[in-house]
């Protein structure tokens, strides 16, 4: 059975399942006014590799993961440039999508739109104003947390210690009531987007978006909640108490992975040394980048250099060369190995141990090899490849030839990225997907694969 820490209770606990042989997962997805950053990488690589294994267990997933397509930040980058903040969240999105593809890291089965949900939130803070749990001032609609039970679970903190900020991207009202009372509903100031509501034109918090659309598509009770540890307050916090103040089970457990660190030091904007995920794939294999994250534990903070990525890339190199070595091999991967796998990964997603195993399985290969044992050689090499595909690694082994047709579309694709044209750069990947044909993007250029 999958055991991971639980932020709320901070012990390694079972996933107990709401129905059985079937997981729900909500992660918190991108703010999509600035291309995405490392830290969006790292964590997107965490769940992708969290999904596949699940699936690979046998258990039926069902990932949801949100685009916040409205916030300060979007408007605030609007104003700045003079654009529409709907097109910046649109163009953003587009590179988000790319970025993801690029890592190999499979799309959601579905990604809720805060805009398509305004609707369900301004039912939301009407159902908390009702009861006596919200209430209004000058600027908007604000929680009382106060009026929640247990508020402050998740950072294990008295209510009196949860000071304004920490962390907080909302409005920060001077006629709150309590300095950790959040807002629901933003009234809006001249040229915002805007909604109507019961309480005047504004927008939702950014708090309100995922509890509403992560209930409304996972239902109550859903099992697993994930993000980073800069959410845990106060962003999960505040969606947990909204849930709590109506009378909904929310999430049954709580994950969330480390920091990523540039030279021994914490990546932040307020530090200015926030990467950018494209530029990274640009200089170094995107793989390299995967590999670099599974051989971190999840809880752990991640240094990302140009030693670490070298290394990594090397490292893919090794299991490249290791796929060409071992390509006319035909064996069954070892039960003992895959047994030792699945301990590795159910014992709180320790992909690093996945990892040293594959490795060890990739030594005892070419052992075998060397020594002309090539049933024990094909035992290993099977190995090592369902554990690298269930880890999501990709191993480009002796080449396939690639259609005509199917190479002009991947020439195609790339000048339309370049020209940065995404909505084509996906048209053309969507084709080649429905023709049995994937691509990658490496520092080298475009790699196209069979799919399969």
């Amino acid at each position: 059975m999958m055991q991971l820490y639980d932020t709320a209770t901070q012990q390694v606990i079972p996933l107990d399942l709401r129905d059985p042989g079937r997981v729900s997962i909500y992660v918190c997805g991108p703010t999509v006014y600035a291309p995405p950053h490392i830290g969006h990488g790292r964590q997107a690589l965490v769940y992708d590799v969290l999904w596949r294994y699940l699936e690979w267990s046998g258990l039926e997933v069902s990932f949801v993961s949100n685009v916040t397509d409205i916030d300060d930040a979007i408007i605030n980058r609007g104003r700045a440039e003079g654009r529409d903040p709907a097109e910046i969240a649109r163009k953003c999105e587009a590179i988000w999508w790319d970025a993801m593809d690029r890592l190999n890291v499979r799309r959601p089965q579905q990604t809720p739109h805060a805009t398509d949900y305004v609707e369900q939130m301004v039912e939301l803070v009407a159902t908390l104003v009702e009861a006596g749990r919200a209430y209004l001032t000058s600027d908007g609609v604000y929680l009382s947390v106060e009026q929640i039970d247990g508020y402050g679970l998740l950072p294990h903190q008295h209510i009196d210690d949860l000071q304004e900020g920490a962390g907080e991207r909302e409005i920060v009202g001077d006629e709150k009531r309590h300095p950790a009372d959040f807002v629901l509903w933003k009234l809006a100031k001249e040229g915002e987007p805007s909604w109507p509501s019961p309480w005047g034109a504004g927008r939702p918090g950014w708090h309100t978006e995922c509890v509403v659309m992560s209930l409304d598509l996972l239902g109550e009770g859903f099992d697993l909640h994930t993000g980073g540890l800069d959410l845990v307050f106060p962003h999960h916090e505040n969606e947990r108490a909204q849930a709590v103040a109506i009378g909904k089970e929310f999430a049954r457990h709580w994950m969330h992975h480390g920091f990523v660190e540039l030279e021994g030091e914490k990546m932040s904007k307020s530090l200015g040394n926030v990467k950018n995920l494209l530029d990274l794939m640009d200089e170094y294999d995107p793989r390299a980048y995967r590999l670099l994250v599974l051989q971190s534990h999840y809880r752990s903070p991640i240094e990302i250099t140009d030693a670490t990525m070298s290394s990594s890339e090397a490292a893919v190199g090794r299991l490249d060369a290791f796929a060409r070595r071992t390509a006319e091999l035909d064996g069954a991967p070892s039960d003992a190995v895959l047994g030792e796998f699945r301990t590795a990964m159910e014992r709180d997603l320790d992909t690093p141990g996945a990892v040293d195993l594959m490795f060890r399985q990739l030594r005892e290969a070419n052992g075998a090899l060397d020594r002309g044992d090539l049933d024990r050689a094909a035992t290993a090499a099977a190995s090592v490849t369902v554990i690298a595909g269930t880890l999501g690694l990709e191993l480009r082994g002796a080449g396939t030839e690639v259609p005509e047709e199917i190479q002009v579309l991947a020439e195609e694709r790339q000048a339309a990225r370049q020209a940065k044209d995404y909505a084509r750069a996906d048209e053309l990947r969507d084709r080649m997907t429905a023709a049995g044909w994937a691509v990658e993007d490496s520092a080298d250029g475009p790699v196209v694969l069979p799919l399969g």
